[in-house]
């Protein structure tokens, strides 16, 4: 017979590309993982696994294997998901996974929503990158998760998963208060091409973004400062070191004052901000409230393309400050 957990874990070896990679992600030691594999291999009689210097890689029957598990694991959780429907799905966990932001503008409202409609339900939320949201939708410790993609954790092809957009994010642009272009009713990025700007590392999805809206517009922006973590860019800008760009729904808190601004013209960034689940769970009922309770919040978030204008956060007000930001629902 086989077992499903086992081939969970072959899965998650090829995924992470060691053992220990593996382990990691599955909450188990390594000997654990070599130990589960050897019994898989056993009860198939093939060879799954060949020693490789230091490391191991996968036997071409462990990749034959691999070639039915997505599909295998698809129909296991579509049995599941039948077998919570006959229960009614009124009870039982619903694990809840998202980067930062995504947690406080989507997942927290979204989870009091689930906690009003259906008390039944357990819902728990976890903080979490979009690497380590595969890693515990695979490992079978999460049902749905938020994130905005990442091409070097998994492609939008993967078979795996089931990703889908819940909504486009644009950016705004971050300025001093005594920037010259804080006082005007719109701005464009091209207006921006000789300014200092502010952006996380290289390594950073957000980078991408930058660089991408940049070049759409013209120009490459000249990068001064590096800061990965939002309240020391948005201090940096405060303090006139630079500008940068900001997702729409990051809220800005500091004590000093910096404009934010929706940018106009054609070459606006966006992003997608997505909801994965494992492929075939898409039909266990509190998936579908999970997901409808995402839509819900999402379809509310201030994202819209409606008049826009500046926003002074931080500091004394001065005089003739501008009006704040309003922003029509998409």
């Amino acid at each position: 017979m086989l077992d499903l957990r086992r081939l969970r874990v072959l899965r998650a070896v090829h995924h992470h590309g060691t053992v220990t990679g593996a382990a990691e992600a599955l909450h188990l030691t390594p000997s654990a993982v070599s130990q589960q594999i050897r019994q898989l291999a056993r009860d198939l009689g093939v060879t799954l696994l060949e020693p490789e210097g230091r490391r191991v890689r996968l036997t071409s029957a462990a990749h034959v294997l691999l070639d039915h598990a997505d599909a295998l694991s698809t129909r296991w959780e579509q049995a599941v998901a039948d077998l919570a429907c006959h229960a009614e799905g009124e009870a039982g966990p619903l694990r809840l996974a998202g980067y930062p932001t995504g947690v406080a503008t989507l997942l927290a409202p979204a989870a009091g929503l689930l906690r009003r409609a259906h008390p039944g339900l357990t819902v728990s939320v976890t903080e979490a990158e979009a690497g380590e949201c595969f890693d515990m939708l695979l490992a079978g410790t999460m049902d749905l998760a938020v994130f905005v993609p990442d091409p070097t954790v998994a492609s939008a092809e993967d078979s795996r998963f089931d990703q889908r957009v819940l909504l486009e994010e644009p950016h705004d642009l971050l300025l001093p208060a005594d920037h010259p272009l804080a006082g005007r009713a719109s701005v464009s990025l091209a207006e921006t091409a000789r300014e200092d700007w502010i952006t996380p590392g290289g390594t950073c999805s957000h980078y991408r973004v930058v660089h991408v809206a940049c070049a759409a517009a013209g120009f490459t922006p000249r990068i001064v400062h590096w800061a990965t973590d939002w309240s020391g860019a948005t201090a940096l800008v405060a303090h006139g070191m630079g500008i940068a760009l900001v997702p729409r729904l990051l809220p800005i808190a500091t004590e000093h004052p910096v404009v934010r601004m929706a940018l106009d013209g054609h070459s606006v960034p966006k992003r997608s901000i997505l909801a994965c689940l494992r492929s075939g769970s898409d039909e266990h009922p509190a998936v579908v409230r999970g997901l409808e309770a995402l839509r819900e919040v999402a379809a509310k978030a201030p994202v819209g393309t409606g008049p826009l204008m500046p926003q002074r956060t931080g500091g004394a007000p001065r005089e003739a400050a501008p009006a704040p930001l309003l922003v029509e629902s998409g």
